[in-house]
């Protein structure tokens, strides 16, 4: 083996990574952001620290997103109703524009990385794809982070 399909997945995720900022800047979002939003959108209101759980983070990267994203107005933390010493992140009633427009961003994100490929390659690639999140769940323990998306593989 030499690391051909290791090499290909760090380009290919980089790649998808930079034209994801380039399209997520537009609508105002840094890369990550959309992942909490899109977390709370689909959940409803979460402790800070189970979004660094689902989401793969630390506590203080999700500390500096949480504030970006209150300064911008799309969420807002509120005390947690279970315990008076929590808070909960809730996603703003201003969010729901920024929702659609995520969504957009998502859309025209797949539609670049799959551009040219028939039904019978986009499932062929997914399920390559899922196969190889499979062994690589197995080797860290870990799935990734899934918010928004269909569902990981059932490996």
């Amino acid at each position: 083996m030499d690391g051909r399909i290791s090499h290909s997945i760090f380009r290919v995720a980089r790649l998808h990574r930079m034209l994801a900022g380039q399209l997520l800047r537009q609508a105002g979002l840094h890369p990550g952001q959309e992942l909490v939003m899109m977390h709370l959108w689909d959940h409803g209101p979460r402790r800070q620290s189970e979004l660094c759980c689902v989401l793969d983070t630390d506590s203080a990267t999700m500390t500096r997103t949480v504030q970006r994203l209150e300064r911008a107005g799309f969420v807002r933390r509120v005390p947690d109703p279970d315990d008076g010493r929590a808070t909960l992140v809730e996603p703003s009633t201003a969010s729901q524009a920024l929702r659609r427009e995520v969504e957009r961003v998502w859309r025209e994100l797949e539609e670049a990385t799959v551009d040219g490929m028939d039904e019978r390659e986009r499932a062929e690639a997914a399920r390559v794809l899922g196969r190889l999140e499979c062994n690589l769940v197995k080797r860290t323990g870990k799935a990734g982070p899934g918010a928004g998306a269909p569902g990981p593989p059932t490996c």
